[in-house]
């Protein structure tokens, strides 16, 4: 059984051929003068070699091959190897120049997570999170982030983080793409939206497969995802390649068109905003249903609020949460109704 190293010695300086060559030289008592003669090359070439400015060529290989002994292969992997190292010292300045960036990304709540691996050298964090996001550079990463044709609602409770908020969202797309849906049919999944809602009385390990397989027969892809630190994400909607995700934390529904982009709370379109409100809370609480039982409840008991629940098949934590957003329920009543939920992993 042999052992495999996988840590390796990289340098932080490049040597160029040139230097090589103008070794070997001296090591022959030669003059470039008389190496240029040798080999039918430019006195002014054979010095631009050995500055480092020019390159050694493979005809140029060839030709020192016959002038000095050694093989044209040597020659051509000192440039080859010249130029890799000139390239990689380059990239690492440019991701020293980044490392300002990463700090502004959640990368322990995403390693904890399992998104990314840990890595002690902060530019191999960096290449990790940059390969978490399917980006070049930071600058891509901003390219991409402004591009996002996704709508979420999230808290502005917290100050947001972009570089969070993105990479929730990054998480949810990488999921996303590994759930096979059905074309999607906005008439098909308007009609099972009847069927989820009575899934809001089931426990997750219930609730959560159900909610899939019944989205995805409509092509409607749900993910679920944890909540990262300045995110306040509640959801997101977003459109994938034909396939409609709707993307959840633990903290709503599709209904604009495939080209809509809007943000609570954000000065955005609130008009659009409000419909979706709307249709998301009718669909809920149908409002006939719930004028009725405003009509007869004495604003405090609990238990008829279960009943109501009961009657029209719907989780009564969802009929307290309305109840209070309408102000018709005190915020500190009734929360004993309502069912919490919290992300566990694994170790």
């Amino acid at each position: 059984m042999s052992n495999k190293h996988t840590n390796q010695y990289v340098p932080d300086y490049i040597v160029t051929p040139g230097e090589v060559l103008a070794d070997y030289l001296a090591s022959l008592g030669m003059t470039q003068a008389e190496l240029a003669a040798r080999t039918g090359l430019a006195k002014k070439t054979i010095n631009e070699i050995i500055k480092g400015k020019s390159p050694i060529t493979h005809e140029t290989a060839l030709k020192f091959e016959r002038a000095l002994g050694r093989p044209a292969h040597f020659w051509n992997n000192l440039e080859r190897q010249f130029q890799e190292d000139r390239i990689r010292l380059a990239e690492q300045q440019r991701l020293e120049s980044w490392l300002g960036w990463l700090k502004k990304v959640p990368v322990n709540t995403m390693v904890k997570l399992g998104w990314i691996a840990k890595h002690k050298d902060k530019n191999d964090q960096l290449e990790a999170v940059l390969r978490f996001f399917g980006v070049a550079s930071p600058e891509q990463w901003q390219e991409v982030w402004q591009e996002y044709q996704v709508a979420y609602r999230q808290t502005q409770r917290f100050g947001i983080c972009a570089e969070s908020v993105s990479a929730w969202l990054r998480r949810g797309e990488i999921e996303a793409r590994e759930i096979r849906c059905a074309p999607f049919d906005r008439k098909c999944f308007l009609e099972i939206l009847d069927e989820i809602r009575d899934l809001t009385r089931e426990s997750p390990d219930i609730f959560v497969p159900e909610l899939g397989n019944l989205a995805a027969s409509a092509g409607v892809a749900v993910v679920f995802v944890p909540e990262l630190p300045k995110t306040g994400v509640f959801g997101a909607t977003r459109w994938l390649k034909g396939k409609a995700v709707i993307q959840l934390s633990l903290r709503y529904i599709l209904k604009h068109g495939r080209k809509e982009i809007f943000i609570e709370g954000s000065g955005l379109d609130g008009e659009k905003e409000e419909e979706a409100n709307t249709f998301a809370r009718d669909k809920l609480i149908p409002a006939t249903a719930y004028r009725r039982f405003l009509s007869t409840w004495d604003g405090r008991s609990l238990e008829p609020i279960q009943r109501f629940a009961e009657e029209i098949s719907i989780a009564p934590g969802i009929v307290v949460g309305r109840l209070q957003h309408d102000n018709c329920l005190p915020k500190s009543h009734g929360n004993k109704l309502k069912v919490f939920y919290r992300w566990t992993y694994a170790p």
